[in-house]
């Protein structure tokens, strides 16, 4: 069963244990996968899935942040109850060792040495690692590499 399909039967059970909150998130998660579905007349696979599940998340992070600089409590809890859900739908995430081990190893691979190379590793990185890991720690496992 693809993601698409497990988070469509998790749509399903929802609706029938009349979960609104998971509802609505499993909904707003299928829209954008329709969205890019239409917008490139392509057919999602699951790393497709996973990129959408990713953004919608960084989304709520920085949602998060800004209802709790504006002191909207209630709305920041709204965002991280749905980050919650969608974070079910990701792979389980790799460490910061294994990002830190994963990175120096391409790096080597790529003889890459110094901040400017910083575009052509993590373009390496992001092929390899994309879902299984979280960009902002890749990013920074890449300059601590280049650096070191």
């Amino acid at each position: 069963m693809t993601l698409k399909d497990q988070i469509t039967e998790d749509m399903k059970t929802a609706m029938r244990a009349k979960d609104s909150e998971r509802l609505g998130t499993i909904r707003l998660l299928l829209a954008a996968c329709k969205q890019k579905e239409v917008d490139e007349r392509v057919v999602l696979d699951d790393v497709a899935v996973v990129a959408i599940v990713d953004k919608l998340i960084k989304q709520r992070k920085d949602s998060i942040e800004a209802f709790q600089k504006a002191a909207r409590t209630d709305l920041a809890d709204k965002e991280a109850a749905e980050m919650k859900i969608l974070q079910a739908y990701l792979p389980a995430r790799m460490s910061a060792e294994e990002v830190s081990a994963a990175v120096k190893a391409i790096v080597a691979e790529l003889g890459a040495s110094g901040p400017g190379d910083m575009g052509k590793v993590m373009g390496a990185v992001k092929t390899q690692l994309a879902g299984k890991a979280d960009m902002g720690q890749v990013s920074a496992a890449v300059k601590a590499a280049l650096a070191g």
